[in-house]
């Protein structure tokens, strides 16, 4: 059987309902940090998508503009020497 030695010790080591409460609102509060860095790493994510997409096509079109400059170059019988 238990005597109050044995209670005072069980108490000491267990949780209270006061302690289980501060973990759980302690919890909800993490819980809100951790969405919001959810949130913020999904609109980063998008703003590289954004901007790998925009590069691809401004390389395209340096490509093309490249392309083009050669053969005016070779139309008009200029040399294009890089220094």
């Amino acid at each position: 059987m238990l005597n109050d030695q044995d209670i005072n010790k069980l108490t000491s080591v267990l949780a209270s309902k006061k302690d289980v409460e501060e973990i759980k609102s302690d919890l909800g509060d993490l819980k809100e940090l951790v969405q919001g860095l959810i949130v913020a790493s999904d609109s980063l994510i998008k703003s590289m998508s954004d901007l790998k997409m925009e590069y691809a096509a401004i390389s395209t079109q340096l490509t093309r503009h490249e392309r083009w400059i050669k053969q005016i170059a070779e139309k008009v019988g200029l040399n294009l020497a890089i220094e």
